[in-house]
């Protein structure tokens, strides 16, 4: 019976990784899975995994290292486990600062099984040196951007473009709905850090906003109701009661289709909106150490993998010092007023999408492993 270690470590990781554990399970019911994950994926394999995400997805040097004891910890039983389970393969989804260390430890203490590294570290954007030693420890990558196919095989590192698995679920939660005139959506994150940051600033913004457009009108998406409760503090802080009323759970992708414009964390959601073809502005704010370094070692103009993959500005990205509640407001407020601007957008954010696959992403990306297999 053929057996998967599988590492993920934030929640877009379990997501991805329980949509590739139903495919392979599919293909071969009788497979072993065991790893790490989240509770996607602990439903979609059985107890074999290990639910860390919500301790694990955390973000920013700053917060990695106040941890490191945890880590080195986690580190450490994980590459035991793989040693003392040797299972056939190992698959790495994301989550680069602790699988790549993972895959090269296991190297380095005889890992001799298989070792595939799914949804591709964005390596390209910081270290692009780094490609050589990941040619040297890992068997194959699959990756979900096209232009990531080109760029490991010149390294000499076995890829495969297996298609944005977002092409898919978009296409299950597409609705038919008009947008909402005047209707601002803020989505500040999924993560409590992202949060604290960012919703202070659009409370912020949303008043400056008003003071131009009386009549619109505000929605937060609050990725669970912890998230949400912060918010409403925040908003009591800020003598802003009429913003906890603002706030919706769960309901993420539905106001990327309802609202007019909105502003967009960083992250995977930024591509989501895209896909529901939402105006928006990306906005990223961290720690000022982490940023720092960041911009230290960060080979690439732009963070927002729309106008990475278009090699030129499409989304607006409020970055760091240049997100205030002021430029924020502006960028909203042109959005809101200028039809051409965001039917402009809309259509250079659909032809970005396009690139990304026609669906099946998942299958194919489970056909190729059970091919290394």
């Amino acid at each position: 019976m053929p057996h998967l270690y599988i590492i993920a470590g934030e929640v877009s990781g379990d997501t991805h990784g329980s949509g590739l554990i139903k495919e392979l399970l599919a293909l071969d019911p009788a497979l072993k899975i065991s790893g790490l994950g989240g509770p996607r994926m602990v439903e979609a394999a059985g107890k074999g995994i290990d639910d860390w995400v919500e301790t694990a997805g955390v973000v920013g040097l700053w917060e990695v290292l106040k941890m490191y004891g945890y880590f080195k910890k986690r580190f450490n039983a994980t590459v035991a486990a793989v040693m003392q389970q040797r299972p056939d393969a190992v698959v790495l989804v994301d989550y680069p600062g602790f699988n790549l260390r993972v895959a090269k430890e296991l190297r380095a203490q005889g890992y001799t099984g298989k070792i595939i590294y799914y949804i591709s570290p964005q390596v390209w954007a910081w270290k692009k040196g780094r490609v050589k030693t990941m040619a040297k420890v890992l068997d194959l990558m699959i990756c979900i951007f096209p232009f990531e196919k080109e760029f490991y095989e010149k390294s000499g590192l076995p890829t495969e473009f297996s298609g944005h698995p977002m092409v898919d679920r978009v296409e299950t939660l597409r609705r038919n709905w008009e947008r909402e005139p005047g209707l601002v959506g803020w989505f500040p994150g999924s993560r409590k850090n992202e949060v604290k940051r960012l919703f202070p600033i659009m409370l912020q913004a949303s008043q400056a906003i008003r003071m131009v457009q009386p009549n619109v009108r505000f929605a937060v998406s609050a990725a669970n109701e912890n998230l949400a409760g912060l918010m409403r503090e925040m908003a009591d802080a800020a003598a802003f009661p009429e913003a906890k009323r603002w706030i919706e759970v769960g309901t993420v992708y539905d106001l990327m289709q309802r609202a007019q414009v909105g502003a967009v964390a960083s992250g995977t959601a930024t591509l989501e909106a895209a896909c529901f073809g939402l105006p928006y502005a990306l906005v990223y704010q961290v720690n000022g150490l982490t940023y720092a370094v960041a911009k230290t070692v960060v080979r690439i103009k732009n963070i927002g993998i729309i106008n990475v993959l278009a090699q030129r500005d499409v989304v607006k990205e409020l970055v760091q010092g240049g997100l205030t509640s002021d430029t924020l407001a502006a960028e909203m407020v042109e959005l809101l007023t200028n039809e051409v601007t965001r039917r402009n957008l809309q259509e250079d954010l659909a032809e970005v999408v396009a690139t990304l696959g026609q669906g099946g992403a998942y299958r194919r990306a489970a056909e190729t492993v059970m091919a290394v297999l």
